[in-house]
């Protein structure tokens, strides 16, 4: 298993189960970052960097994402929805914890660009099971790089694969990758 620093960001507005999950995160072992936010305009701004959020030192950008659906001001499918229409943001892992097992619930959360969707367990114990399976999980995955603010890093595609696809400042500017 790869090892890295990750930052945790948990949006969820129940306090308890802020609480819970951070609770279960460290009985698994997470050391790393773990930021807790109240309802998704809260994550927006963290993530942009804004007002008490601008010092990344302190609210460093979120490895991944776990957010709930059913919030106040702005809902995880905002959140969700704001991640896929910003192109530098986009490849973060999100995934959805909710208590909703709704099929319209979930079928949106992945056409908004969800990477996961998991209905909270009822216990601790089976909170604590799911989280270990998710943090496993997302520890072992290969991630893009991103820099301080959460913008991906640039990289070389030319004579790779990848280069018939252009990187997300290329497509928004309506540039071509080009080939040096």
């Amino acid at each position: 298993m790869k090892k890295y620093h990750a930052t945790i960001m948990v949006i969820e507005d129940d306090r308890n189960d802020q609480f819970l999950i951070e609770k279960a995160f460290r009985k698994i072992g997470v050391t790393d970052p773990i930021q807790l936010v109240a309802d998704g305009a809260e994550a927006i701004a963290y993530m942009k960097g804004e007002g008490k959020y601008a010092d990344r030192n302190k609210y460093t950008y979120p490895t991944f994402v776990i957010t709930d659906l059913k919030m106040p001001k702005c809902d995880g499918f905002g959140v969700l929805e704001f991640l896929k229409n910003n192109p530098e943001w986009k490849v973060i892992p999100t995934i959805v914890l909710s208590a909703s097992a709704d099929v319209d619930d979930i079928k949106k959360a992945y056409m908004l660009g969800a990477s996961s969707y998991h209905v909270k367990p009822q216990t601790q114990e089976g909170l604590q099971k799911q989280l270990t399976v998710i943090n496993d999980y997302w520890m072992t995955c290969q991630v893009p790089e991103v820099d301080s603010t959460g913008k991906q890093l640039r990289t070389d595609s030319s004579g790779k694969l990848g280069e018939r696809f252009p990187q997300a400042r290329e497509k928004e500017a309506g540039d071509h990758p080009t080939s040096s």
